[in-house]
């Protein structure tokens, strides 16, 4: 161990050479990189130019608003309230409707698909007790003509 300690005295560059990697970068990690630093160079340009035009802006409207905040101010809070009011009225509107569209199904008898499933059912019976009655009926009207003849 002393002697690996004196080599890296000896040579301080031992030590950063065996954190490189071996191999250097392939081709498409070097176009990757040629590529997209200009872009990131145009990006961040145009974010700085972004950020001195909000600045200036900030400072030439900020007197405006400080003298027509008496206006603007109250003409913010009439128009927050008139879409809230719209918003509302559309909310208030749609459930009048829904509940008068659920009044009318439920006084009709529509109570949603397992009351149709049931009234089939009833339906099909219904009509299976009725054609077991008149073929009873049929079949005693046969044999009372049957008879007479």
């Amino acid at each position: 161990m002393a002697t690996e300690h004196q080599q890296q005295q000896q040579h301080p560059s031992n030590g950063f050479k065996s954190m490189l990697p071996e191999k250097g970068p392939t081709a498409s990690q070097v176009i990757a990189v040629i590529t997209l630093f200009p872009l990131g160079g145009i990006l961040l340009t145009l974010s700085g130019l972004t950020l001195t035009g909000t600045v200036i802006g900030t400072a030439l409207a900020t007197p405006v608003f400080i003298l027509f905040s008496p206006v603007l101010v109250p003409a913010a809070i009439v128009l927050t309230l008139a879409v809230a009011g719209f918003l509302m009225s559309g909310a208030l509107g749609i459930t009048a409707l829904s509940s008068l569209s659920w009044m009318v199904n439920y006084l009709r008898g529509v109570r949603g698909p397992e009351q149709l499933e049931h009234g089939k059912r009833r339906m099909h019976e219904a009509a299976g007790h009725l054609g077991l009655r008149t073929g009873q009926g049929m079949q005693e009207k046969t044999r009372e003509g049957g008879g007479r003849t």
